[in-house]
């Protein structure tokens, strides 16, 4: 498999802010020179989190997650490896190299991806060519600008027109067939699955069709929406429709609204509400809700106010839980009964749909609101009731201010979990303390010399090549040869790839503990130490090297080369003095 090229790496992250990066995911905080939050990748009372804009490097102290942009989107947004530099090279205007795309992707999934695209192509013509589509579309107020945003299309009555078009060899109809856009009956004939009907194409995070919905133009003929299956591409329970869109029209998303359908979608972003999305024929997943608030910090879903409407606004809720750290909230808004957003946007317009949403039930209230249905609180049996239903599913919230707010909620609504009061004050202890333990020792000159290195990488281009300090026996100077070696092979590495490059290694951990530091002074006080540090680990391989020679001198004496050598070491140990 091909390797993306160092040198580009090095640029891409050069060119990429990763406090930008983050920050549009996770909340950031300044504190001094750094940025600070609860993780993202576990969960925390304490932001243990930063971000260093100087040393383009993230580090968790709770759980050690640590690295690049790069990496970061790798964690956070769940992509591949190459995904993650395209997604950055498209934001620093730049391209990856074309040989490197095309070598690292699986064969197989290229292909698929290429398929589903030609598919999408092969609807979106037939939607130009069908005035039968054209005019549906028309009269449920969908215009041409929502039809090119979500690439409508449809597909074409009759059981081969995608076939007769598309499957044109035995590989590519087995690839169709992999990719979900045919089916097969009991005798083994293949026909299209999605057959008269209005397409929905259906975008992963970087914006590839992975899989289709189809609706049928006549109410009568079939079920009203048919889903693409499970695919190696397309899981229907970690994927939203219309998010890919939505994040098309803003770096920053304020809140998403989670509806049910996609022509739900589609007339919300019609009146100019675009921050919509829609679950695929599925429950909200624990999926679902990370991936919602990973792109917002406000979650609003609307479902219809009847029974099933309820039960799934429940499912919801319990996919949700686990997922509200602080800085998020979830809302539910009920709709009247017969109504959807489509239908209520077109009745009420964007101001009436605001307007709702503005009175949009906060998760907390949903929460007690529900479990106490039939309960009767004004006795001790309903208050047990309802700390025992609300218990193991207060447990499930992270730890932090959300989850301390729910159980004092719950102690309001029962007085279970009051405190007891404090117990009384003990007398003070009058025993001798023990002395303070000795301050720790001072860092070694060699950690002191890496992990000044680490925080600022180009101080190792002021080093010549080959180091003189190279050959010092000492713990650490080969780690810090390597470093060095590395920085004058890549002069624009980053800490976070430094850091990276170490990865698999014993040495990492401690690189990443060390490279976490914040160290005081400005860069020139920095740019001393380190060379004055570098300067003494010189100084130290030149007594060593003159032990040698003089412990050689007392057994077996020297040559003329040697006593040469010895001269000048000794010159150079006077001068430096």
């Amino acid at each position: 498999m091909a390797r993306i090229p160092d040198a580009f790496i090095d640029e891409l992250l050069a060119r990429t802010d990763i406090v930008e990066v983050i920050a549009a995911r996770v909340p950031l905080k300044r504190q001094g020179k750094e940025y600070a939050a609860c993780c993202p990748f576990h969960d925390e009372r304490t932001p243990s989190f930063t971000v260093s804009p100087q040393k383009q490097f993230y580090y968790c102290f709770g759980c050690g997650a640590h690295g690049t942009a790069i990496s970061f989107l790798m964690e956070y947004d769940r992509l591949g490896f190459l995904d993650a530099v395209e997604e950055l090279a498209r934001r620093a205007g730049m391209e990856v190299p074309r040989e490197t795309q095309q070598r690292n992707q699986d064969p197989e999934l290229r292909d698929l991806y290429a398929a589903l695209e030609a598919a999408a192509e092969f609807f979106r013509r037939q939607l130009a060519a069908s005035p039968r589509a054209r005019a549906y579309l028309e009269a449920r107020g969908v215009g041409e600008a929502a039809c090119g945003h979500f690439g409508l299309g449809y597909a074409p009555d009759g059981y081969s027109a995608l076939k007769d078009a598309l499957g044109t060899s035995e590989r590519r109809m087995r690839l169709l067939e992999r990719a979900g856009l045919f089916s097969r009956n009991d005798r083994g004939h293949v026909y299209d699955k999605f057959r008269d009907r209005l397409m929905f194409p259906i975008h992963d995070r970087r914006g590839r069709v992975i899989a289709f919905g189809g609706r049928v133009l006549d109410r009568e003929v079939g079920p009203k929406y048919l889903n693409s299956p499970e695919t190696p591409l397309f899981h229907k329970g970690r994927e939203l429709y219309g998010l890919w869109q939505v994040r098309q029209l803003r770096s920053k998303i304020e809140r998403l609204i989670v509806v049910e359908g996609y022509m739900d979608v589609i007339a919300l972003f019609e009146h100019g509400i675009q921050d919509a999305v829609a679950t695929l024929g599925t429950a909200t997943t624990l999926d679902h809700a990370e991936l919602l608030f990973r792109n917002a910090p406000d979650v609003y879903f609307c479902f219809d106010g009847d029974n099933a409407g309820r039960k799934a606004a429940w499912k919801a809720v319990e996919s949700v839980l686990p997922r509200m750290r602080d800085g998020r909230q979830a809302f539910f808004l009920f709709l009247p009964e017969g109504e959807d957003p489509d239908s209520l946007v077109r009745h009420e317009g964007a101001s009436g749909f605001e307007a709702r949403l503005a009175q949009a039930v906060p998760l907390s209230q949903f929460f007690y609101d529900t479990l106490s249905e039939g309960i009767a609180l004004s006795t001790l049996d309903g208050k047990a009731r309802l700390a025992e239903r609300a218990r193991p599913l207060l447990a499930r919230i992270p730890d932090g201010a959300f989850g301390d707010l729910m159980r004092q909620r719950l102690t309001e609504l029962t007085g279970v979990g009051v405190r007891q009061p404090s117990p009384e004050p003990q007398p003070a202890d009058r025993r001798p303390r023990r002395p303070a333990p000795p301050p720790a020792p001072k860092r070694s000159l060699v950690r002191a010399a890496i992990t000044l290195l680490l925080q600022r990488p180009s101080l190792a281009l002021e080093l010549p090549l080959p180091l003189r300090l190279a050959a010092l026996r000492q713990p650490g100077v080969p780690l810090l040869v390597e470093l060095v070696e590395l920085v004058h092979a890549r002069p624009d590495i980053t800490t976070g790839v430094l850091i990276e490059h170490f990865d698999g290694r014993e040495e990492s951990a401690a690189l990443q503990k060390l490279a976490s530091q914040s160290l005081p002074g400005d860069d020139q006080a920095l740019r001393a130490e380190f060379l004055d540090s570098v300067a003494q680990l010189e100084r130290m391989m030149v007594q060593q090297r003159i032990d040698e020679l003089q412990d050689k001198q007392r057994t077996s004496g020297l040559d003329e080369a040697d006593k040469a050598e010895l001269r000048e070491l000794l010159q150079a140990r006077l001068a430096a003095r």
